[in-house]
């Protein structure tokens, strides 16, 4: 992971020099009225950021792990709600998603509903499709035997599911989870259109009091990178941890 993020930053000496293009980096160091460095005000929009991706990640995995029960059931009826949802939700771009959810659950249900919870539950709508899918391939993907295993230890469905099948299907899965992580961060951007103080809504707001997209933009990509390459490293870090030795 450092050798990437140390990679990038090499990079941008070369991309200061291939144009003419003054770079203005100081603009990270001038105070705000409150005091505050610009370069302050930019980080504090890591909170936001990642209270919103970890409640929309969590949220999702529980969403998605009911909605994924009804696919593997024998019963047509109930495999075919499990798809309808599916791809009614995956159609559906996470930006509108989120607008509707924003302006037009309050209006719909009568209820008082704040920025950053519109985006929560807005990214983990969004996001359970997909978790749904990835839970039904890694149930899926324990072989029968097991499934007879625990059925003759006189085990039920979900006593079965909870403590034989579903620790298999998650060393399976791991993978395709750490990359639907990484997917929700970059997503959560989106949430700077409804006013969350994230990373993007910051580094907008700087935009406008200092015009100077580029610097500011640069830096914005560079907050987004660390962040989702620590995240790798980590989903990396647990497969190691949780993987069948081979000997």
């Amino acid at each position: 992971m450092s050798y990437r993020l140390l990679a990038v930053v090499l990079c941008l000496p070369l991309l200061s020099g291939c144009s003419d293009y003054e770079w203005g980096w100081y603009v990270l160091n001038p105070s705000t009225e409150q005091g505050k460095t610009n370069l302050g005000f930019l980080l504090a929009g890591f909170k936001d950021t990642i209270y919103v991706s970890l409640l929309s990640m969590v949220f999702a995995m529980l969403l998605g792990l009911l909605v994924a029960f009804p696919a593997l059931s024998e019963k047509p009826w109930l495999r075919a709600i499990n798809r309808i949802y599916v791809e009614v939700i995956r159609s559906i771009p996470v930006l509108v998603l989120l607008l509707w959810v924003y302006y037009g659950m309050p209006t719909l249900l009568d209820i008082s509903l704040n920025h950053f919870w519109a985006g929560v539950i807005a990214l983990t709508i969004a996001e359970s499709a997909f978790m749904a899918e990835v839970f039904r391939g890694g149930i899926q993907a324990v072989t029968r035997g097991q499934h007879e295993a625990a059925e003759s230890l006189g085990l039920n469905y979900w006593q079965k599911m909870r403590l034989v099948i579903l620790p298999q299907a998650f060393r399976q899965i791991l993978p395709p989870l750490g990359n639907q992580f990484v997917y929700i961060l970059k997503m959560s951007s989106l949430v700077s259109v409804i006013g969350l103080s994230d990373l993007t809504r910051r580094a907008n707001e700087l935009v406008v009091n200092e015009y100077l997209p580029l610097e500011i933009y640069t830096f914005l990509v560079l907050e987004y990178l660390a962040l989702i390459l620590l995240v790798s490293q980590a989903v990396r870090w647990l497969e190691k941890r949780i993987a069948i030795p081979s000997h």
